[in-house]
């Protein structure tokens, strides 16, 4: 998880300042995998969460969701996944704040494409 934690910090320094406004919950590493409430077989791995609370506004990693999907991968790759989810997130984060709904929107039409995947499988 230390390696993990160290990539997420080296990703997270080269990120504009303006992104972290509002972000008063901070980006928190968990160790729990996590996957979709409606997920097949956890065929559907939640890598991130953008969440918003009475605690504040954070952004989510699960650990735990990676080591499912790439425990055997290189460190370059591990980072390239990590920013990939990272900036994911921190989209949704500053879309929010600009009352756009872009990627929730995209995120809808993943979903939605998943589920007519599987009832035709």
């Amino acid at each position: 998880m230390d390696e993990v934690q160290e990539i997420l910090e080296e990703i997270c320094e080269s990120i504009p300042s303006y992104a972290y406004e509002h972000l008063n919950g901070g980006i928190i590493l968990t160790e729990e995998a996590k996957y979709h409430e409606e997920a097949y077989a956890e065929d559907l791995v939640i890598m991130g969460e953008y969440q918003r609370s009475m605690l504040g506004n954070m952004i989510k990693i699960y650990y735990g969701s990676f080591m499912d999907m790439y425990r055997f991968s290189s460190r370059e790759t591990l980072r390239e996944k990590l920013e990939e989810v990272l900036l994911h997130e921190f989209t949704h984060h500053l879309e929010f704040l600009a009352n756009e709904w872009g990627l929730v929107i995209e995120d809808k039409k993943f979903l939605e494409e998943y589920r007519k995947r599987k009832q035709n499988e």
